[in-house]
């Protein structure tokens, strides 16, 4: 791992290299799609805060 740079946001590095790669065929395309997708998905389950407020399920 490189030391991360004054001024840049070491968790956009990864996203950018990913970026830089060329789709090689539609399939390709759609599994690096799916790939975000999946991370955005965790990113929203992770930071989920609600609560249950039905007090029948304690």
């Amino acid at each position: 791992m490189s030391k991360a740079k004054p001024g840049i946001d070491k968790n956009l590095m990864n996203v950018v290299a990913d970026l830089e790669q060329p789709a090689v065929n539609s399939h390709h395309a759609q599994q690096i799609q799916q790939d975000t997708n999946d991370r955005r998905h965790q990113d929203s389950l992770n930071h989920d805060k609600t609560e249950d407020m039905n007090p029948s399920h304690s």
